[in-house]
């Protein structure tokens, strides 16, 4: 996840640098109809994910839970180490580029893509490729395990269950990644990118709408941070060759699928707060009522990145998107819990509720016990 919010907003933004090779006549100016269509069509790549993605996400929620599987959820620790972890992360790879020559570096990126994309590819497209496969194609299942130790001590490191369907649908995902490697095409490009965020607000949960809120501020300062007071992210977004951003040209009317005139969105900017848009919508699927809180979250990510294009083509300068997402992802959804009523209930929200009754289980049998009374069997049990 982290790479994908190392080419946040200053994707997004640079346009104007790709606009301003034109002058060297490598790249023809952008006119205002091929704007508009190129990030119209960033707008609708990147809110459909959030949308699809978080009905994913509470899917796969529902089946964790009837699998008895415990979830990994990102904790409030976890949430305020992000930023700090990502910054050092962008910083490494900037300095790398300063030392490496970036067409190596990019080779090693680009094979590391092509087999995530593949396998992300292949988890979106699995069941649609399995109803167009006809019923005489012999099928058989297959079982890899790997494990590791002996006896009592032995552990599960790998449990995966797949038939022939699974390998022909695997097959043609890799076949569309091998034109991803050979040709470096925009289309395959967008179309990782769309596996990428789909696959990453279904998986990545957040437990608590606090963690959230921590997870986004602290992303909203290191956001500002490196677009505004460093070159850095500049830098790494503009020598960064993996399908991590999602992009269109600008000069599709004029040159079609040949065009090279680029606008761009960083997978960060619609990941993270997708994972949190997604929380919304699982609580209010716990409240057994309307989408309401994920409506609202939705459409206030849509103003907010509508808000972020529209200060940098006015100011034709950079701007950090999370600038603008962050606090009408946050501030919305909150708004509307605050007329409603529901700003405690909100907060008090747990995903995984097992795990933070357990832990008030534990914190009061300890105080139970400093204080000389034993805690008897019985209660234990109730509890």
């Amino acid at each position: 996840m982290a790479d994908e919010v190392q080419i946040d907003s200053e994707a997004l933004n640079l346009t104007l640098n790709e606009t301003a090779g034109a002058i060297n006549g490598t790249k023809i100016p952008a006119t205002p109809e091929g704007m508009a269509v190129a990030y119209s069509s960033l707008v609708i790549m990147a809110i459909v994910p959030i949308f699809f993605g978080s009905f994913r996400s509470v899917k796969f929620h529902k089946e964790q839970k009837e699998n008895g599987e415990k979830p990994e959820v990102m904790s409030d620790k976890d949430a305020a180490m992000f930023p700090i972890i990502a910054s050092c992360t962008l910083f490494g790879i900037y300095v790398v580029f300063q030392i490496f020559s970036k067409e190596y570096i990019n080779i090693l990126l680009t094979v590391y893509f092509f087999f995530l994309g593949v396998l992300s590819l292949a988890h979106i497209a699995g069941p649609y490729v399995r109803q167009l496969i006809p019923g005489l194609v012999p099928n058989e299942d297959y079982h890899l395990l790997l494990t590791s130790g002996e006896a009592d001590k032995k552990e599960e490191m790998m449990n995966y269950k797949f038939d022939h369907k699974d390998l022909i649908n695997l097959a043609l995902c890799g076949v569309f990644g091998g034109w991803y490697l050979w040709e470096k095409h925009w289309v395959a490009n967008n179309v990782f990118g769309l596996a990428f965020s789909l696959n990453g607000i279904e998986f990545l949960q957040l437990n608590t709408v606090m963690t959230g809120c921590i997870l986004l501020s602290g992303l909203f300062i290191y956001d500002i941070f490196w677009v505004f007071g460093t070159n850095v992210m500049v830098t790494v977004a503009r020598n960064f060759e993996a399908p991590i951003k999602l992009v269109f040209p600008q000069d599709l009317l004029e040159n079609g699928l040949e065009a090279n005139n680029f606008a761009m969105l960083g997978l960060g900017d619609i990941v993270i707060p997708g994972i949190f848009i997604a929380l919304l919508l699982r609580y209010d699927i716990s409240k057994k009522s309307s989408h309401t809180y994920f409506y609202t979250g939705f459409v206030a990510y849509l103003l907010g990145l509508l808000m972020t294009i529209g200060v940098m083509h006015f100011f034709k300068h950079a701007q950090p998107a999370l600038l603008y997402l962050v606090p009408a992802c946050i501030g919305l959804p909150l708004l509307v819990a605050l007329v409603k009523g529901e700003v405690k209930q909100l907060f008090l929200y747990q995903d995984s509720p097992e795990d933070g009754a357990t832990k008030k289980d534990k914190e009061g049998d300890q105080k139970e016990q400093v204080a000389g009374e034993p805690v008897p069997e019985e209660a234990k049990k109730s509890k």
